[in-house]
């Protein structure tokens, strides 16, 4: 007899990252409350607990507490309410049931049906969120009951999307019959990417297998759907733990029987193990001679016997820089080269170390030298491709650094993942050098993912960058107030003005608002990449315009002026501009008075230019001072009516 695991067994990305953020919380928090079982396995709750993990039954025994929302997702009503009375909130919904959420959230159906079981927290989640009218089925027949009934009719637009852990053989049939039936039902497949490949890996084990063993919580959806596939095939026994296994499980079956484990998403990697060595304890048992076992073990390799495409554990022996030595428990050595280790030719000496066990694919086995090739990258690409086209329906955005500039775009590392960005997608102007992001970090979001061409992977970093501007900028509108100060920097010169970079948004900021002095043109204030001081003056939210000045309060030039000059003073002042109905001449700097082309002369003045010049310095009158409008009248006249009157005086 032997043995073989699954490939796709444990830990699913959803789950990963679930009990990760709840670590996270209760290391930060000390203690912190899940909204319901976190997932359903009740080992890992235990486990959670003992770190400070509580189940809250609802949000109100929550309440003023840090709070988990759980991977099945919660109603968009519980989401509000967790929000109003948790002191803090952390979401750790599966990405892929947040997808459903979105679905059937934004969905123009005037009705939705949830494909799954109706009491299972998940499909409770999914139907809280719907706006309109809802039902959850668990199959074909249920559906077309709404239609008999009248509830449903193939007049209306219906939705339909399916609990992600349903058995895909059946979503399928069911979704087929439906589609056929009733044109108007729009069908969404909304099982998750890693359920499917991971009740196929388990029925194309069950085929070959005379036992299959499933490991899981008994209330774990997808677990039990694993179960329901593999009894189609083989004997199969449902198992929450290595303890749940009878004895003689393997009585009447052959010698040279494979059993086959798998294991649900919601199943550590631990409890996979020790069905694992349970069920090795049950052969041995088998042979009543421990010498016939282990000479039995040696002849029919049992569960160590290595074929192609054949995943194992393997222990890290030894590390150089061509390749790792490790030990499967086969009579073979094996071998990892350096490309078969990682996808990140630079971290190779990071990826593993002397003592570590990790997961590896046989790519070739080689009797005559009692070797075997193995490959941990093969592994690593499945498992990141699952990982990537979570990130990629639930449009996270990830880090990842650029290793090389390649033709069409750069090469982005993230978490040992290979992703190409294409030059497109950098963000880099056309005519701009990529190089310039080479070794540099970036925020990225995933818009590929094709295992059909060896697990290409494709990101964006023009739309995590993108994201990240939108966010700013609604950021900003929601704070903005008028007197609002900012540091901008010049991006552009117009003939009306300069355009200054606030951050999330760019303002204008007009020539007469560049200084409180007399300006011919902007490009004789500033430059491009200035960096300058602006004040909001006024603001468009619909539009999205900004208006700014770069005058100083603080430095107006007319508090002065009124706090030194007054009505009927005689000053001197400079011609700065003549237009054909005056002149301008500057009283201070900032502050003009208009010399009405009336009160140049006490004689007629038809030629301006021919009286006064810019730049001549006159002596002026005060005659009128507009507070409210900040308009000063000067006047020559006066002054020459005021001489002439005391030359009469002296006369007499």
């Amino acid at each position: 007899m032997w043995i073989e695991i699954a490939d796709k067994s444990g830990f699913c990305f959803g789950v990963e990252r679930a009990i990760r953020l709840t670590e996270e919380a209760a290391e930060r928090f000390g203690e912190v409350w899940t909204s319901g079982p976190l997932i359903h396995n009740p080992i890992v709750t235990k486990s959670l607990e003992k770190k400070g993990v509580h189940i809250a039954d609802n949000v109100e025994s929550a309440a003023g507490k840090p709070l988990v929302i759980r991977s099945h997702g919660v109603s968009a009503q519980t989401g509000i309410k967790a929000a109003e009375l948790c002191a803090e909130v952390i979401d750790a919904t599966c990405p892929f049931v947040a997808k459903i959420h979105k679905i059937v959230s934004e969905t123009s159906a005037e009705a939705v049906v949830v494909l799954g079981d109706r009491t299972h927290p998940e499909v409770i989640g999914i139907m809280g969120h719907a706006v309109g009218r809802v039902y959850a089925c668990a199959g074909a027949d249920d559906i077309e009951g709404l239609f008999t009934r009248g509830e449903l009719s193939d007049n209306e637009d219906v939705a339909l999307v399916v609990q992600t852990t349903f058995d895909r053989g059946r979503f399928e049939e069911y979704s087929e019959r439906i589609a056929r039936n009733h044109s108007r039902v729009k069908i969404y497949d909304t099982i998750c990417h890693a359920t499917s490949e991971r009740q196929r890996n388990a029925e194309e084990l069950a085929k070959r297998a005379a036992l299959m063993i499933v490991v899981g919580g008994r209330s774990s959806s997808n677990t039990g759907a694993l179960a329901a596939i593999c009894a189609r095939h083989c004997r199969t026994v449902f198992a929450e733990s290595a303890a749940d296994i009878p004895r003689q499980i393997l009585s009447g079956l052959r010698s040279d029987s494979l059993i086959g484990i798998t294991a649900g998403a919601s199943t550590p990697v631990y409890t996979i193990k020790e069905v694992h060595e349970r069920m090795n304890e049950e052969i041995r048992s088998v042979n009543e001679n421990e010498e016939d076992f282990a000479a039995l073990l040696e002849a029919d390799q049992s569960f160590i016997k290595l074929r192609n495409g054949m995943r194992v554990k393997a222990t890290v022996v030894s590390v150089s820089d061509r390749e790792v030595c490790v030990e499967v428990g086969a009579k073979q050595t094996g071998y990892i080269a350096c490309e078969e280790l990682t996808n990140n030719p630079e971290a190779v000496a990071a990826v593993v170390k002397v003592g570590d066990v990790i997961d590896a694919i046989v790519i070739k086995v080689d009797d005559s030298t009692g070797t075997a090739a193995l490959s941990k990258k093969r592994v690593d690409t499945a498992l990141s491709l699952e990982k990537m086209m979570a990130v990629k329906d639930a449009n996270e955005t990830i880090e990842g650094v650029v290793s090389n500039v390649v033709k069409g775009g750069v090469i982005v590392f993230s978490d040992n993942t290979r992703i190409f960005i294409p030059a497109s997608q950098t963000g880099i102007p056309r005519n701009g050098s990529l190089d310039v992001l080479l070794k540099q970090t970036v925020k990225l979001k995933i818009i590929e993912v094709n295992d059909q061409r060896g697990g290409r992977v494709v990101g964006s970093i023009k739309l995590a960058n993108k994201e990240v501007r939108d966010a700013e900028r609604a950021k900003f509108w929601e704070n903005i107030e008028v007197g609002q100060k900012f540091v901008g920097e010049v991006r552009s010169i117009e003939d009306y003005g300069v355009f200054v970079d606030i951050g999330a948004v760019d303002g204008l900021v007009r020539t007469s608002e560049l200084t409180w002095n007399r300006v011919g043109h902007p490009k004789d204030i500033v430059k491009i990449g200035d960096k300058i001081n602006v004040i909001v003056k006024s603001y468009d939210p619909e539009k999205k315009r900004v208006s700014l000045s770069a005058k100083d309060p603080d430095d107006n030039p007319w508090t002065k002026f009124i706090d030194e000059y007054s009505k009927g003073d005689v000053i001197k002042a400079t011609i700065v501009s003549i237009t054909e109905f005056g002149a301008f001449a500057q009283i201070i700097p900032g502050v003009d008075g208009l010399i009405h082309i009336s009160q140049i002369s006490t004689e007629r003045v038809n030629n301006i230019a021919s009286v006064l010049s810019v730049g001549q310095e006159v002596e002026v009158k005060i005659i009128e001072i507009d507070t409210e409008k900040n308009r000063v009248s000067l006047s020559i006249k006066a002054l020459m009516e005021e001489t002439a009157s005391d030359d009469s005086d002296d006369e007499e």
